[in-house]
């Protein structure tokens, strides 16, 4: 059942991940898997290549938590090539439900991310600086171009970083950088030449990052934590479905300044949002395992 919990977990990230907004890196850190997950990336040093070379191959397999690693970035991959085309439609033609989804999704693990830590002034001050970061972040505007081949490793190199820190997406990162249509469409296509040099981007990034987040948890955990937990507050700003030409707006306001139709469909996204999350919050204790008290907890 643990391995069903990490595939159904990966999947939830995967799903995140298509969306430019949100980022997987925040399913996994509201889920509980964030530390375990740039620990287990941190682990593919020199130590894991002597093994390797060694033919120790048992030892590598756990030295890597290899059974973790397999069973979430199985059902990352599942999510991603299952549910490309689903949100690619809602993306162009119905975003407003799509967005109350993930909305509904943060809105709902806030609380149990919050009790995560101790405050004090100095995380209440962190937790501020990461919701401006992550809100200076969105303000940002999306470009477009015809990329050249290299650039895909290099997208993936940018946009994997983001994936992994929470509240920032990967894919409005590409987005930005012009690449978002065009890697969509190799994935969607299957252009495995230019989806392997993506991978390799990725790969490369991942390696280089996770170091320093797995770090910066290890030397100062509850710091750290206010941060992410402000950059997951701020990437609210972004995912906001209720809003036009840049104004906020509250659910029951906004027909009335957009004549929008999709007000019922974005209700019952976002209450089936809460309910997801709330599902995900609770996978060990309903799929057997026992129930963890907290996300401090799993990171410790």
């Amino acid at each position: 059942m643990q391995y069903l919990q990490w595939i159904i977990k990966g999947m939830a990230m995967g799903a995140a991940d298509v969306v430019p907004g949100v980022s997987g890196g925040t399913l996994a850190f509201i889920l509980g898997i964030y530390q375990r997950l740039l620990a287990a990336i941190s682990q593919f040093n020199l130590t894991a290549v002597r093994l390797l070379v060694r033919g120790q191959f048992k030892s590598l397999w756990q030295y890597v938590d290899g059974t973790f690693l397999l069973c979430l970035f199985s059902g990352i991959l599942l999510s991603i090539f299952a549910l490309a085309g689903v949100i690619s439609y809602f993306l162009h033609y119905r975003p407003v439900p799509l967005w109350a989804l993930f909305t509904g999704l943060i809105l709902a693990a806030l609380p149990q991310l919050c009790r995560s830590i101790s405050w004090s002034k100095l995380r209440l001050l962190l937790c501020l600086l990461g919701v401006i970061f992550a809100v200076g972040i969105s303000l940002l505007t999306p470009s477009e171009l015809q990329p050249a081949i290299w650039m895909y490793f290099f997208a993936g190199a940018i946009a994997i970083c983001a994936m992994i820190l929470p509240g920032i997406s990967g894919s409005f990162i590409l987005l930005i950088l012009g690449m978002y249509s065009h890697v969509l469409a190799a994935v969607t296509n299957l252009k495995v030449s230019v989806l392997a040099l993506f991978i390799a981007g990725c790969i490369f990034g991942l390696l280089s990052f996770s170091r320093l987040l797995n770090w910066l948890l290890a030397k100062y955990h509850d710091a750290s934590l206010a941060f992410l937990i402000g950059i997951v507050i701020g990437a609210l700003y972004r995912i906001w479905p209720w809003q036009w030409q840049s104004k906020l707006y509250l659910p029951w306001t906004y027909p009335s300044a957009t004549g929008d139709t999709d007000m019922l469909l974005a209700g019952i996204c976002a209450v089936a949002g809460v309910m997801i999350m709330v599902l995900l919050l609770n996978l060990e204790r309903w799929l057997g395992k026992p129930a963890v008290s907290d996300i401090k907890q799993h990171l410790d």
